[in-house]
């Protein structure tokens, strides 16, 4: 099949990298994919140097009759089967280009925050896509409901992960065991620090356990840091809280670690990071925030906490210190469930699936 996936997102993250991860999978199937791409998006860069076909539009409103017609000229002159959206501007272009030549639309929708409902919901999720692709499942009988689109058209395919590039360096293992200190229990988390990854939370989490001399607190990623090495300076958690800052392979940093947590307030699919996580065994303290809690299932893999909730979080983390066999048990559990259903393997599987549904129409 010929697949032209729209991305009107400049940036690079969890998105982007989804899109090309299924490119790449897709094109060893034997598909063909083409990419359009916001001018100047960080896509293209990388889309290019693994040797896609990327055309650069502006979806801006300004500029949507021309990028109407452009797209209507790439879809017949590669005879495109499948248009995939990604945000809201391309879907829109995407879509009406996609009905006006009678071919195949899918929305892939990456967040888990609600849609607003109304007409927009219903044209952009119903009338401009035959097939709604969601990261998370929550997501998925709210969609259905608002865009008044049959269950057997929506469904939820996580991005999963790729076991071959979770590398890990027993050396750099131990050397971070050796910062922390080999003695404690070190709880972790893993982001680019936002205002919805749950960072408060875990900081007054730590705050509270302070008293406990054995756990210490690990803080791996980038983004807004200032804001939250500040908050651990006033509480303060000097020797109780570590900051690596942004490490460009981070596993061996997880690897060292011995409870897992993600306490993400908003926004989540099914975080890459908790898989990561859980296919390095660690156990895992999570809230139900979109697609964590198919993770993070509550007294499986792991402990689900509310959103919000330092206490119950300290309360999680204490368990767990105190209890290496539980530890031990949730880790093995949650590595199986990764192996079993959130693999890229998995993922590309199903999103084939998906694309060759059309076959039968």
């Amino acid at each position: 099949m010929r697949i032209l996936h729209l991305e009107a997102s400049p940036g690079w993250g969890g998105q982007e990298m989804r899109i090309l991860k299924e490119a790449e999978g897709m094109r060893q199937k034997g598909h063909t994919v083409i990419l359009g791409v916001m001018k100047k998006g960080l896509l293209i860069g990388h889309a290019k140097k693994l040797g896609f076909l990327v055309y650069t539009f502006n979806f801006g409103r300004l500029y949507w009759l021309f990028t109407l017609f452009a797209l209507l000229w790439i879809i017949v002159r590669h005879r495109i089967d499948i248009v995939n959206t990604h945000s809201s501007l391309d879907s829109w272009i995407g879509g009406i280009s996609a009905r006006i030549l009678g071919r195949k639309i899918v929305r892939t929708r990456h967040l888990s925050t609600h849609v607003k409902p109304g007409i927009n919901s219903r044209l952009l999720y119903g009338f401009l896509a035959d097939r709604v692709i969601t990261t998370c499942a929550s997501i998925v009988p709210i969609l259905c409901r608002q865009a008044r689109k049959a269950s057997a058209h929506c469904r939820s395919i996580p991005t999963g992960v790729d076991p071959r590039k979770i590398a890990v360096n027993e050396s750099e293992v131990a050397q971070w065991r050796k910062t922390w200190g080999n003695e404690h229990c070190v709880v972790g988390t893993a982001c680019f620090m936002r205002s919805w990854k749950g960072i408060d939370d875990f900081l007054k989490a730590a705050d509270i356990l302070r008293e406990h001399q054995r756990i210490r607190w690990v803080i791996i990623g980038g983004g807004h840091a200032d804001k939250y090495m500040a908050m651990a300076r006033e509480l303060p958690l000097e020797g109780l809280v570590y900051f690596t800052g942004h490490l460009e392979s981070p596993f061996s940093a997880m690897k060292a670690l011995d409870i897992f947590a993600l306490l993400s307030t908003a926004n989540e699919g099914v975080s890459q990071a908790i898989l990561q996580a859980a296919y390095l065994e660690k156990p895992l303290i999570a809230t139900p925030t979109g697609g964590l809690c198919e993770v993070c299932i509550d007294q499986v893999t792991g402990i689900q906490v509310p959103t919000f909730s330092p206490h119950e979080v300290a309360k999680a983390v204490s368990a767990l210190a105190e209890s290496p066999e539980l530890r031990e048990q949730y880790g093995k559990n949650a590595k199986t469930l990764v192996e079993e259903k959130f693999t890229h393997s998995t993922t590309i599987e199903h999103m084939e699936q998906v694309y060759n549904s059309f076959k039968t129409i």
